[in-house]
């Protein structure tokens, strides 16, 4: 490494991941899973005619970045919690299962890691712990991140680092204060905007939601890994200015600059997340374990 690069400091300094289909192969099932209860939910809680909810559900998903998004977006009101406790509290989770080469290979890299995930902490806490990652990442960005209660957002100076991460109750964190003064700036302003009401999520694939992603972790996206299965999200973390990665795909799709067919590959695919080198040539790598993936 040469004194300007030395000066400049690592090359990489934090890697975000997606954590659904992206730490664990969509083959699980997990996916499908989500998706019939959101049918259910709509059907059985929304009273939408049966007729209309597979159609609905997709359209609504590829429009708003998530189904539940458009459903408020449409102004169907209902308690969050209750959606996320249908939806994601009665997933197949027995389904998943430790993965000690993920996690080996997770506690080598010497970045930060920070999941980034649409769903809620719950079941990004259920998830973390059934494959034994709990504890191979800094912090987590996920719905309560982005979309604190009113009250929440209106009395940010009553919450510290970790609890603006995880939309939990305050614990201690590795985010600095920095990190916090930017989580506090971009959520006030997301209410001011109308970003946080009950007619308006804000979830990915939107820029607006990368970029506030980007200022909760305090971390230069130029510096910055983004790791996801999904190829609108890519897309959106390109326009951020993220280095970008689509994970399940032997395809580079539009922004990406690496593609993984399998997350254990990063080493692989990316050896200067470990070494300080240049810039290397796209790459993509293939495992003999191929999934079934869906741009989402």
């Amino acid at each position: 490494m040469d004194t300007a690069e030395r000066a400049n400091g690592p090359k990489y300094e934090c890697l975000l991941f997606d954590m659904d289909d992206t730490l664990y192969p969509m083959s699980l099932g997990l996916n499908l899973a989500c998706r019939k209860n959101i049918e259910e939910f709509m059907l059985h809680k929304l009273h939408i005619e049966e007729s209309e909810v597979p159609r609905m559900c997709l359209e609504l998903y590829r429009e708003h970045g998530t189904t539940m998004a458009g459903l408020k977006d449409l102004g169907y009101e209902f308690d969050d919690d209750e959606f996320h406790a249908f939806v994601h509290g009665r997933l197949p989770y027995e389904t998943l299962k430790p993965d000690p080469v993920l996690r080996n290979l997770l506690l080598s890299l010497p970045q930060r890691k920070i999941i980034f995930t649409n769903a809620d902490k719950a079941h990004a806490a259920e998830v973390l712990k059934r494959m034994g990652l709990e504890d191979c990442f800094e912090g987590v960005i996920c719905y309560e991140t982005l979309n604190p209660p009113l009250e929440a957002a209106n009395n940010m100076d009553a919450l510290d680092n970790d609890a603006v991460i995880t939309g939990g109750e305050p614990e201690s964190s590795d985010f600095d204060g920095t990190a916090a003064t930017g989580s506090k700036k971009i959520l006030k302003n997301a209410l001011d905007n109308g970003i946080s009401s009950k007619s308006r999520i804000l979830c990915k694939p939107s820029l607006e939601a990368i970029e506030a992603a980007i200022q909760i972790a305090n971390v230069d996206p130029k510096k910055t890994i983004f790791f996801d299965d999904s190829a609108r999200n890519i897309a959106s973390g390109k326009a951020a200015g993220l280095r970008t990665v689509i994970v399940g795909s032997s395809v580079l799709v539009p922004g990406a600059d690496h593609g993984l067919r399998n997350i254990h590959n990063i080493k692989e695919a990316i050896p200067e997340i470990w070494e300080d080198e240049g810039e290397q040539s796209e790459q993509v790598i293939q495992s003999t374990a191929v999934e079934t993936v869906v741009h989402a």
